[in-house]
């Protein structure tokens, strides 16, 4: 059985910078959790991050300039707290890895778990297309990943992936 690496607030925990969890109501959700997929895990709180916490956001680029030392990840009060979003990203793919999981969900906005969007280093609220620094690590390593919203295509792409795997459906030479 395929596993899922799911972003930690997913659900109930309310351990998001602001005390918050994102909910998820699906039945989707709800069979990946009865099968035991389901692998949460929490990249910020992993590297010690508080809860709450200050917002962050990345600042002069996108994640994968994160990842190559080109741009940052600040605190609202300008904090400088890259080094611990580039441990907290390698501790989300080692995780994945030792997890054995097939792909990732992620709450979207994050600068750690965004996969769609992200918030524009400005601290105004602004969005713009762009993942997080976790979400683009696992993409490098070539593990698809999935916003909180997308969980039918998550499903969908998991479904193929055991289509795949399945030795009784492999094509055996004659």
């Amino acid at each position: 059985m395929l596993k899922v690496l799911v972003s930690g607030c997913l659900g109930s925990a309310a351990i998001r910078f602001n005390e918050t969890s994102v909910p998820v109501s699906s039945p989707i959700w709800r069979k990946w959790a009865a099968e035991g997929r389901l692998v949460s895990f929490c990249p910020e709180l992993a590297v010690g991050f508080p809860v709450p916490r200050p917002p962050a956001e990345i600042v002069g680029g996108s994640a994968a300039d994160v990842l190559d030392s080109g741009a940052w990840v600040r605190e609202v009060s300008g904090r400088d707290v890259t080094h611990l979003f580039r441990a907290a990203s390698r501790r989300a793919l080692h995780r994945a890895i030792d997890a054995d999981v097939a792909l990732a969900v992620l709450v979207d906005g994050s600068p750690t778990c965004g996969s769609s969007y992200v918030h524009d280093g400005t601290f105004s609220g602004v969005t713009v297309p762009g993942r997080g620094v976790a979400a683009e690590a696992l993409r490098r390593h070539g593990i698809p990943v999935f916003a909180h919203h997308e969980l039918e295509q998550a499903a969908a792409a998991l479904a193929e992936m055991e289509r795949h795997s399945d030795p009784s459906t492999m094509t055996r030479p004659g």
